[in-house]
């Protein structure tokens, strides 16, 4: 649905995008993550079609940005993370212009409307004038505004910046919803425990370069690779943890086995080559130990994140 090939934009000596590689297919979930400055909205807008590259290619349902720009921008939904909107207009006729705008029928427009402001879960606010909406509200007005002729491939960037808690929360609900309909969906966000249980895949960018891309599991398993192995964390009891942890830590296997206060158990750190982390629980109860939790310490997009990039901005 996207491909990119060394896609590049460069302004003077800068680059803000420096040949990008990437592809998503059908029903892919991509996080695109990276700090302020690192080429993610340009990234977007020129797949939007938006912004002319300075060389590289990209297609997006298989139309190339360069000679298919009314093809693309009829497939995509592009929501950039601030949007202007027309403060005199009721929330209904905002969506009936853009909806003229995108060509749907007279007959077809109300409805199409309607099924939308129901989707974002806005349709009590249909005769409010957009001015007298909430930061969140005016979200959900913009990703339903993108939904008005059913894309398959939406660009959302920063669709949660400037959200309280809860309304995060909703517009995440909406976004899983999408997935489940099968959308591809490329998504900035600097808020990055959102992405956790929204993407499949990842891409981290850095000073315009992609450090990263892949699925989220293979993210994990370089963070793994960096850090030198996999981590468990076990508990038998605050009395006896240190005991376990010099139990452990004596084992070929384990590179550390510390004791954290903060998650009252014991990390053990295995050393690298050794990936089976299942004799931990049976040495402990062969010698008597009573096991009350064991886990493998999860590795979230925050410490992907901050393992691969290294705090550079353009």
């Amino acid at each position: 649905m996207i491909e990119c090939r060394d896609l590049t934009k460069k302004y003077g000596e800068l680059f803000a995008v420096d040949r990008l590689s990437l592809k998503l297919d059908p029903g892919d979930v991509y996080g695109f993550i990276g700090p302020n400055g690192s080429g993610k909205t340009t990234t977007m807008r020129m797949l939007a079609t938006l912004l002319n590259p300075s060389w590289g290619e990209a297609t997006v349902c298989g139309h190339s940005i360069y000679t298919g720009s009314k093809e693309i921008r009829r497939a995509i939904g592009y929501m950039p993370d601030f949007f202007g909107v027309y403060d005199d207009m009721k929330v209904a006729e905002y969506l009936e212009f853009f909806a003229a705008a995108y060509r749907i029928g007279t007959a077809e427009r109300r409805k199409k409307v309607d099924q939308v402001l129901d989707y974002v879960d806005l349709g009590y606010k249909r005769d409010a004038l957009v001015t007298s909406l909430s930061r969140g509200m005016t979200q959900r007005l913009g990703l339903a505004r993108v939904l008005l002729h059913d894309p398959q491939v939406l660009l959302l960037d920063e669709p949660a910046s400037g959200l309280d808690p809860r309304a995060r929360i909703e517009m995440r609900e909406l976004i899983k919803r999408l997935r489940r309909e099968n959308k591809t969906i490329m998504l900035s966000s600097h808020i990055l425990p959102e992405l956790a249980d929204i993407c499949n895949k990842l891409g981290i960018i850095e000073r315009g370069k992609l450090l990263f891309n892949g699925t989220v599991a293979e993210a994990e398993a370089e963070v793994r690779k960096q850090k030198g192995g996999r981590v468990f964390l076990v508990s038998v009891g605050t009395e006896r943890n240190a005991d376990a942890a010099k139990k452990l830590a004596d084992s070929k296997e384990v590179a550390s086995a510390e004791v954290d206060p903060k998650l009252h158990a014991v990390r053990v750190a295995l050393r690298a080559g050794y990936d089976d982390g299942s004799f931990i629980p049976e040495r402990l109860i062969a010698a008597q130990f009573k096991l009350q939790s064991f886990q493998e310490e999860k590795i979230d997009i925050e410490d992907i994140f901050l393992t691969i990039t290294k705090g550079i901005t353009s």
